[in-house]
């Protein structure tokens, strides 16, 4: 007390004192004490899960810290809509968080998370609706309250789905414009795969059912979705029994507003792998990011059936996908950022005039994708196929040790890496617990990881050449072979089309 006392009373040379300035190492009146995070056995980082009588799962993972994210994710999407109009789950999306039973309006929601220094998102995929929340963890129970009230009493006024339509125009209007082709492509390269069915129908709605759409049609499915068996209310940064307690109190026994009918139309259906060709004819010459015009490309996807995330193979096909890696022709990162992938040592550092390269796996409870997107002037698109396809065929050969290892370390550190983050930790909770009722834990993964060996990646892409490829294809595509010529070319030793046919393109 005399340092602080002495600190308080000590002169400047402006002559005056500053009564109000004190020792750093005296705490501060009225402020509560700190509390730091403590080193903690492994049952911190266990996911717990209780199964409520109406069939909803209740699952959460403790971390530190003063904010919690909390959602419900249902087990719905695009891929369940072959007997409904296409697009529902794409307007589900943008009706998320509106006027509901309890609050009149989206300002109204605001302003009750503002309170808890909360924000809230909607997210729709091919498999799943995600509706999250992340706020101070003191307001567990409105929260979970509010969520149970977007979800199951939303209020869909004729206003909130006439703004919906106009907003998912522009949308459409703004996908076809974009510089990047990317989620273009993935939609393409989807209903090639999986030719009118389950992950093969399109995420966005089409513009021609935007008005056909309406509170009848929503209900309709929601009837048939939206029940407490297809749910899991996940939470990170919780305590397990708090947030049980609120799912009885929130998501017990409630009435939807669309009634508890019985569900006549729940779509079962496995995916079908086709395999097939996209194609879009389209001018991508004005395409600009602003005063400096980019180069006029043709942009090229090319996929085969891997497997899906339920599946042993799950793994060696994630390593593979690290591996391939790849991405644009500029990178100013290192080994970090993927510069010794196999796209970037083969092709991008070997082919000046490629734009990009890069590898994707996308995988579903009961299948899986795995595509390379290229770009490059469309004068080049048949020397652009034909180098694809070879690193398709190169797949199955050799795998260096340095290599393997490299693609390893690189997939445990991402994984890691993104799972420092709340919401990513909260989103990977709630879909292995809607998909398995069981969380695989971080630890567990990287030993997964660690076990794959060189042979278990040419076991998994010697059964991935055997499938039909899907392509898609965007921009011009005058110089673009035929499938059947890319079919070819991936069946043959060395990934090259026909000799026949490059001697007479």
């Amino acid at each position: 007390s005399r340092r602080c006392g002495l600190a308080a009373g000590r002169s400047y040379s402006g002559g005056g004192a500053y009564p109000s300035v004190v020792s750093l190492t005296c705490p501060l009146p009225g402020v509560p004490k700190a509390v730091f995070a403590a080193a903690e056995g492994r049952e911190r980082f266990e996911t717990r899960v209780t199964v409520l009588e109406n069939g909803l799962r209740v699952a959460s993972q403790k971390k530190f810290g003063q904010f919690c994210t909390v959602g419900l994710l249902i087990n719905s999407g695009s891929r369940h809509e072959a007997k409904y109009l296409s697009g529902i789950s794409h307007f589900l999306e943008k009706l998320a968080f509106s006027s509901t039973a309890q609050f009149g309006s989206k300002d109204e929601i605001l302003l009750t998370l503002e309170k808890h220094g909360g924000i809230c998102d909607c997210q729709a995929s091919r498999d799943t609706i995600m509706y999250a929340v992340s706020a101070d963890a003191k307001g567990l129970d409105t929260v979970v309250n509010l969520l149970a009230d977007v979800a199951l009493q939303p209020r869909l006024s004729d206003e909130e789905i006439e703004m919906t339509r106009t907003a998912i125009r522009f949308e459409l209007e703004d996908l076809n414009m974009r510089p990047d082709p990317e989620p273009l492509l993935t939609e393409m390269i989807h209903a090639a795969a999986y030719r009118d069915n389950t992950v093969g129908l399109n995420r966005f709605c089409p513009v021609e059912n935007t008005d056909k759409i309406d509170r009848e049609v929503l209900h309709s499915y929601l009837r048939n979705y939206y029940t407490p068996d297809r749910m899991v209310l996940a939470g990170v940064g919780i305590e397990h029994e708090q947030l049980v307690e609120c799912a009885r109190k929130h998501l017990l026994g409630v009435e939807p507003v669309w009634g508890s009918g019985q569900t006549k139309d729940v779509d079962r259906s496995v995916a079908q792998y086709t395999g097939g060709i996209v194609k879009v004819e389209k001018d991508m010459s004005d395409v600009s990011l602003g005063p400096t015009p980019i180069p006029e490309l043709t942009h090229i996807m090319i996929g085969l059936e891997s497997c899906s995330f339920l599946e042993e193979d799950f793994i060696p096909f994630a390593v593979l996908n690290m591996m391939m890696g790849g991405g644009g022709s500029f990178s100013a990162g290192g080994p970090g950022k993927g510069m010794f992938t196999r796209l970037y040592l083969n092709v991008l550092n070997r082919h000046h005039w490629m734009y990009n390269a890069t590898s994707y796996h996308h995988s579903y409870e009961d299948t899986g994708l795995l595509c390379i997107h290229a770009s490059a002037d469309p004068k080049q698109v048949r020397e652009m196929v034909e180098i694809i396809t070879r690193e398709f065929i190169l797949m199955a050969g050799a795998v260096g040790e340095v290599e393997l290892e490299r693609a390893k370390t690189q997939l445990k550190s991402m994984l890691m890496m993104n799972l420092e983050s709340r919401p990513v930790i909260f989103e990977d909770v709630g879909r292995q617990v809607l998909a398995t009722n069981t969380r695989k834990l971080p630890h567990e993964l990287c030993a997964l990881i660690s076990q794959v060996k060189s042979a278990d990646i040419k076991r998994v892409v010697t059964k991935m050449l055997h499938k039909k490829p899907a392509v898609a294809a965007l921009g011009d595509l005058t110089d673009l072979p035929t499938y059947e010529h890319i079919q070819t070319a991936l069946s043959s030793k060395d990934g090259r089309l026909p000799r026949m046919y490059r001697l007479f393109r």
